[in-house]
């Protein structure tokens, strides 16, 4: 197939959530600014240069290497993945923040690994539905060999704990199957095991139990479990219309929890008000069409199903942290998709991106 420009539309509206969110994450971080001078400088390299700007170069290259070349790799990478996020168990490499043990840690470098996880995953099961074909409809080539690394990911996650990036990742393989074919039936029992799995987690987890019964009633802890969405909705409301302007929120100040990173979202309402906000959600909206429209003109099967998947990762992520912090989806604290605190999650969705504009490459469906 012959190969093509990349698709400009695309890129653009990269760029723009890119702008948004480098200007959003500055205006969020001057909370830490006001406590800590240096993990204020430290925070901006991580995500600026490690982040920013390694992902945009990685964007670079990876829109140059053709999409197949991840299909022949993608079984070691996946494993790499799973082997990386298990080191985090080891004494001395992992290292645990907040009751988590979620990062791995060199030196004064740390990520998580977690990020590269949801990478490979993708890459892996779109390489494995692509290989099936139409045996994916058999339970044998589609849900099961899905169950089975499912079920790996989720014993490494969920002794972290990390049931938000099992849920993400478990959305997005369901969603991968719907777009190659399973038979619902399959797909709505996967589902219901899904619910009944997570319905389990959250009786015996204590944490998860109060995230529930914050979502429930928000007024139920107001200095506790709920003090998060109390602030968020405080900050979003205080922003009306068109918010108090650029850099000028107050509840990033010692009121909203990690501004920077878990509650940016709030920090953009309260700035730039109910037009930034649906501004924002429109170019992730645009963002998603745009994407799915590449998967759909993909070179092959493989290429459709590994944007499907990328595409489907960063805009359920992003649905998740704008549901919770505006109350109508239980807290999650998963970050927001190129504005979050966050660099190795930063970078590996600049590189997955750059995967995307090279199979634009080959879209028959550009315009």
């Amino acid at each position: 197939m012959k190969e093509k420009k990349i698709d400009r539309f695309f890129l653009i509206i990269i760029g723009l959530l890119l702008t948004i969110g480098t200007a959003m994450f500055i205006s969020a971080s001057l909370g830490i600014l006001a406590r800590n001078e240096k993990l204020f400088f430290s925070v901006l390299f991580s995500q600026l240069i490690l982040g920013l700007g390694l992902g945009l170069i990685g964007m670079y290259f990876c829109s140059k290497i053709n999409y197949k070349f991840w299909r022949k790799y993608s079984f070691v990478i996946f494993l790499a993945s799973i082997l990386l996020t298990a080191a985090v168990f080891i004494p001395h490499v992992g290292w645990s923040h907040g009751g988590a043990q979620r990062w791995i840690q060199f030196a004064s470098f740390s990520f998580q690994p977690v990020e590269f996880l949801k990478f490979g995953f993708i890459i892996y099961f779109a390489a494995w539905l692509s290989w099936a074909k139409n045996r994916v409809q058999n339970f044998r080539f589609g849900i099961l060999p899905f169950s089975i690394m499912l079920t790996i990911i989720a014993v490494i996650l969920l002794k972290q704990p990390d049931t938000k990036s099992v849920i993400l990742i478990a959305v997005t393989g369901t969603l991968m199957l719907f777009i190659s074919g399973v038979p619902m039936k399959y797909i709505f029992g996967v589902a219901v095991g899904a619910m009944l799995v997570l319905g389990f987690l959250v009786f015996f987890t204590p944490y998860l139990q109060e995230r529930i019964k914050t979502f429930i009633d928000p007024s139920v802890d107001p200095r506790g479990s709920s003090y998060q969405i109390q602030q968020s909705l405080i900050a979003i409301g205080s922003g009306g219309i068109f918010g108090r302007g650029f850099g000028q929120s107050i509840q990033k100040f010692n009121y909203l929890p990690e501004p920077q990173g878990d509650s940016i979202f709030a920090v953009l309402g309260e700035e730039l008000g109910f037009v930034g906000t649906i501004s924002t959600i429109f170019l992730y909206l645009l963002f998603t069409l745009r994407g799915f429209r590449i998967a759909h003109g993909g070179g092959d099967l493989f290429a459709r199903l590994l944007v499907s998947g990328i595409v489907i990762m960063i805009i359920t992520q992003s649905f998740m942290h704008i549901a919770s912090i505006i109350g109508v989806f239980p807290l999650t604290g998963v970050p927001l998709p190129f504005m979050s605190q966050g660099g190795t999650s930063l970078m590996v969705y600049l590189i997955a991106i750059g995967i995307v504009l090279n199979v634009s490459k080959y879209n028959i469906n550009k315009s």
